[in-house]
Order: structure tokens, then C-alpha cells, then sequence
């Protein structure tokens, strides 16, 4: 079994892609350390406002952060439904200057939330990015204003310290959950309610948008639909839409839900939650935002129990099998079902722009662009990233792509991401 108290999130709680009782996210993404069998340390990664802020309100940031709330009374989505009663969680780190004009947009990756750097206690976990968010860090909050918000039918939505609208949230009318009479939304959705968000705090021009995996789907869709918002582009592990290999990716993940008879057709908050399917389907997201090297290097061939041979035994267990599962269930204590089919959905329609075609929605790009990706992801296949830097690049916009190295595929993005930091220092300079 898993020693809880070494499990830290790379993602915030309820992430997606976490405090010792809070499991750990993934993004399409999320880091843990864990236990696969007594005396076996192993690392083991997951993939993974009301309060108006004034100009110099905000004191410089001392690495403690605090949850805020942006509501909204109605939102209407691009497919044009009507949400009423929206609410999304946000944090912040550095300080919003008189210009507004300093503010960097952080978006998070599949399971993640908005708890990208900083603590909430001085003993709880860090954000996912803390090592290149802060005080002289590469996203220097010193300098710069950095924000983050918890998306639409957040994965974590059970979470205290994640707030989301989406299907297990109650509906207006009659305080029961939406369940999925919720309106289908898409990533379009989440960056138009960051928008608000934004908005709100009078910010109307973002000095840069840089998000991993579904964040870097958020940050292409920043750029794409609202150029003249956005001064440098980050995209990091992401492509410019969800291609066939993804699209089955995400199925695969949705699955185990759909067959889990305590579904019940998304009608389950009076009842049991279907938390077999749940937890099979958080494992395949933990073991697809990671590699073969990984496991390979992590773990040999050990039983899970000294005493059970899966040679003789059906029911037992590979130390590897024992620690996914327990990842898993972990993991599932937050999430929510129908927060996750919502959120495979809004991935698999994704296409920057969503207009009539990939190349005429990355075109609309004007933002100088820095591309971070792993050519051993299995997430997001390599040549889509580098096809998605040639089409920005067509008519001119400046595009560099930047590989990070590591044994975590999708998951470096996350965990090694202080790879790049001179370069994001420099790029966030230029």
C-alpha cells in the first residue's frame, strides 16, 4: 500500500493533470511519491473573483496562497446554452500593476486545478509548477502578475479547495445535480469564462498564456480566438487539436465509466458512484501520462505481496499493478464521474480556433510562440506538436520549439519543466 503522506500533488486538489489526505492530479497530468511494497521508495507521476484586485492592493507574495472565487450569474456557452449560477475557483501570485498589463495566465492540464506554484499552508504541498513560479524564478513574481483558474467541470470536483460548475454541481432551478442535462462545453468555454475572470479584474491584454496538456489546449485557444489579448504564447505538451490517436486515447479513458453499472446513465448522485469505472479510468490516465522508461526504471518484476505468486494466484498483484491501483483510488476520492466524461469531451472537440479547419484557426496566432513537448509523450504524438509549430509558423509568426528530456513522456511537462526556465526567462523578457 501507498504511504499517503508522501503523496504530493503536481496539480492542486479537489486535476487536473494535493495535500497528504488530497490524491494527486494528472493532466492529460500529476506527481506522486509513493510506496509499491514495503521498504521500496518509488516516484510515481500522474497525468496530470469576486474579490476585484485592485492595482497595488496585493502585497509582494510570500509562497502562501489563497483560494478565491470569480462567480457569475449566467454564462452562455458557445453552443449557446445557458449556465446560470457559474462559479470557478482562482489563485494568484505577485501583484497586479497600475498598467495591467504584467498578467500571465496559467492554465491546467486534465486533472489539474488552478494550484500551479505557492502553498496554502506553509506545511501543504507546492503548486504543480512552483519550482519556475515565484520570487526570482523564471515566471517572476516580482515582475509579473500570475494567475490560474479552476476550469468548467473541473475533474476534482469533490475537492475543498477546487471550485467548479458541472454536472455535480446543483442546478439553479432545483437544487439538485445537473447531472448530464449539464451543457456539453468545450475548451472554447473555459477560456471564455478566463476571460471574465480576467475582465473582472480589469486586465485586458495578458503579457503571456502558458498552460500544459488541456492547458496548452486553452493557451492555443487564447491565442487563436482572442490575438489581440495575448502578447507570447507557452503551450507545453499540446497540440493544435485533438487527432485520431488522442481522440481514442480519451475513449479509452471514458470507458471504464460508461460500463460501470452504478453510471446509471450519469444518474447516480442519489446513489452509489460508480467508483470501479472511475478508478480504472483515472489508472489509464496515470499510465498513459507516463513511459515505458519510467516504469521500467521505477519498478522490476516484484509482487505486491511477498506472499502471493500471480503465477499461482489470480487475484495477485505486481507491485506495479498495486501502485496504480492505489494512485487510483486515492485519486478518486475527489473526482467525479461525470467531471471526467465532461472533460474527455471538451478535449476530444478541440481544435484551435474551431473554425474550418486546424491551419486557418492556428493562422489566426499572432503571438510569438515557445513550444515545450517530449518526443517520447504517448499523449500528444510529437509529430502533431511539430506540425502545429509549421502552421503557426506559415505566415511569419515567430515560433520556437524546445524539447524536454526525461523518462515521463507526456509527464515531463510537468515534473521537467525547469529545463526550460532560462529559456522562459528570456522569452517572458523579449
Amino acid at each position: 500500500m501507498p504511504d499517503s503522506t508522501q503523496l504530493s500533488t503536481l496539480a492542486s486538489h479537489h486535476h487536473s493533470l494535493t495535500t497528504p489526505h488530497v490524491p494527486a492530479r494528472t493532466p492529460l497530468d500529476v506527481h506522486a511519491s509513493l510506496r509499491a511494497s514495503p521498504g521500496r521508495a518509488l516516484a510515481v507521476g500522474l497525468c496530470l473573483g469576486a474579490a476585484l484586485l485592485m492595482a497595488g492592493a496585493a502585497h509582494a507574495w510570500d509562497g502562501i496562497v489563497e483560494k478565491q472565487v470569480f462567480e457569475m450569474e449566467e454564462y452562455t456557452t458557445r453552443s449557446g446554452e445557458t449556465i446560470a449560477d457559474l462559479a470557478v475557483g482562482w489563485e494568484a501570485y505577485g501583484t497586479l500593476n497600475e498598467a495591467r498589463d504584467n498578467a500571465i495566465l496559467i492554465t491546467h492540464f486534465f486533472s489539474g486545478t488552478s494550484h500551479a506554484a505557492g502553498r496554502y499552508e506553509e506545511e501543504g504541498p507546492a503548486g504543480y509548477w512552483d519550482s519556475i513560479i515565484g520570487p526570482g524564478k523564471p515566471l517572476d513574481t516580482d515582475q509579473y502578475y500570475i494567475i490560474a483558474s479552476d476550469t468548467l467541470v473541473n475533474l476534482n470536483a469533490h475537492d475543498p479547495k477546487v471550485t467548479t460548475t458541472g454536472p455535480a454541481s446543483p442546478h439553479p432551478e432545483t437544487g439538485e445535480p445537473w447531472g448530464l442535462d449539464f451543457p456539453v462545453v468545450t475548451i472554447g468555454d473555459f477560456v471564455d469564462v478566463q476571460k471574465a475572470l480576467l475582465e473582472s479584474q480589469g486586465i485586458e491584454r495578458l503579457h503571456a498564456v502558458m498552460g500544459a496538456s488541456m492547458g496548452a489546449l486553452q493557451a492555443y485557444e487564447w491565442a487563436s480566438t482572442y490575438p489581440e489579448r495575448v502578447e507570447r504564447l507557452i503551450p507545453v505538451i499540446g497540440a493544435g487539436e485533438a487527432d485520431p490517436w488522442l481522440l481514442a486515447t480519451l475513449a479509452a479513458w471514458a470507458a471504464p465509466i460508461r460500463v460501470d453499472a452504478n453510471w446509471n446513465g450519469g444518474d447516480y448522485y442519489d446513489g452509489e458512484p460508480p467508483l470501479d469505472g472511475l478508478r480504472e479510468a483515472l489508472k489509464l490516465v496515470t499510465l498513459n501520462a507516463n513511459h515505458w522508461q519510467w516504469a521500467n526504471e521505477t519498478f522490476d518484476r516484484s509482487w505486491a505481496d511477498e506472499e502471493a505468486d500471480p503465477a499461482r494466484d489470480l487475484d495477485a498483484r505486481y507491485a506495479i499493478e498495486q501502485t496504480l491501483d492505489d494512485i487510483a483510488a486515492a485519486r478518486a476520492e475527489v473526482a467525479d464521474a461525470n467531471h471526467l466524461l465532461y472533460l474527455v469531451r471538451a478535449n476530444q472537440t478541440f481544435m484551435a480556433g474551431y473554425g474550418e479547419s486546424l491551419e486557418a484557426g492556428l493562422a489566426a496566432i499572432e503571438a510569438p510562440t515557445l513550444m515545450l513537448y517530449s518526443e517520447d509523450d504517448l499523449v500528444f504524438a510529437p509529430q502533431s506538436v511539430r506540425r502545429t509549430a509549421e502552421l503557426i509558423a506559415a505566415d511569419g509568426t515567430p515560433v520556437e520549439l524546445i524539447p524536454l528530456t526525461g523518462t515521463r513522456g507526456h509527464l515531463d511537462g510537468v515534473v521537467a519543466i525547469d529545463q526550460a526556465g532560462d529559456r522562459l526567462r528570456a522569452f517572458l523578457a523579449h
